[in-house]
């Protein structure tokens, strides 16, 4: 049950696996719901306003926050990619809407942060919000830099964020690393309003996961949000163990961030297309 509803709430990566899912769980939130990415974001429901816009564009940017009382930041580069790529939407990004909120009065702010932020921990640690980052690429780099960004426009600005370290937020975990990093939809959306509604929450850190068996996350930090999963990944658990088991120092076995400490460097000469 929501207590209370923002008058012009923007989601921002609207278009997106994650944000096409929030584009719905997060109506009864707002009485308009104002939805932006880069890509198309097909045609306006009822209380939906469609605002595209580039996140590496400071001006489109102050005009996408313009009037909006709350913003759930999902857009930007979702996966590793060259440092160029990352940069643009990532972290010249995320300075753009933070200045964005602080010209336009915006006082709360959810940051779609990462586990990657913190993805060289070995999955045999158990860490919680306090302990340093740990980047395992370019991408969880600029979600650290993120979490900084929201830490500073609190500190100066009084701007409050729940950075969300997002685990694996899919229908289901694909895979023996994913079962202890789990994050439904559900539990995601609920994280999303306790971060919204729940008040002095400063800048908060909280690591994105459902009630899974054998967690690699301490969220005791985050407490006075007072979100309680609902899901777990162990209903999934006999269809994953029938999949192979990787070697041991396979990256998913070894590192919380998995495959993505192995990505890269990217060079000019072997950069994806």
């Amino acid at each position: 049950m929501v207590e209370n509803r923002f008058e012009r709430l923007l989601l921002t990566g609207a278009a997106g696996g994650v944000g096409r899912v929030l584009r719905e769980t997060l109506k009864p939130m707002a009485r308009v719901l104002r939805l932006s990415d880069v890509q198309s974001l097909g045609t306006a429901g009822e209380g939906e306003e469609l605002h595209p816009c580039d996140l590496s564009d400071r001006r489109a940017v102050d005009e996408m926050v313009r009037g909006c009382d709350a913003i759930v930041h999902m857009g930007g580069v979702s996966v590793e990619r060259p440092f160029e790529e990352i940069l643009e939407a990532n972290i010249k990004g995320v300075f753009h809407l933070y200045e964005a909120a602080r010209r336009h009065g915006v006082r709360r702010v959810i940051f779609a942060s990462s586990n990657h932020a913190v993805g060289f921990y070995r999955q045999s640690e158990t860490i919680d919000a306090a302990m340093p980052t740990r980047p395992d690429g370019y991408y969880g780099l600029s979600k650290a830099y993120g979490e900084g960004m929201a830490s500073f426009y609190h500190d100066r600005y009084g701007i409050e964020t729940l950075s969300i370290r997002i685990g694996s937020s899919f229908p289901e975990p694909r895979d023996r690393r994913m079962m202890h990093i789990w994050f439904s939809y559900r539990d995601l959306t609920e994280m999303i309003r306790r971060g919204l509604f729940t008040p002095g929450i400063g800048h908060t850190i909280a690591f994105g996961m459902s009630d899974n068996k054998d967690p690699w996350w301490d969220n005791r930090l985050a407490a006075h949000l007072g979100y309680k999963a609902r899901d777990t990944s162990e209903v999934f658990r006999e269809q994953i163990e029938r999949q192979p088991m990787p070697a041991a120092d396979d990256p998913t076995m070894v590192w919380q961030g998995g495959v993505f400490t192995a990505r890269g460097p990217f060079d000019p000469v072997d950069a994806p297309s």
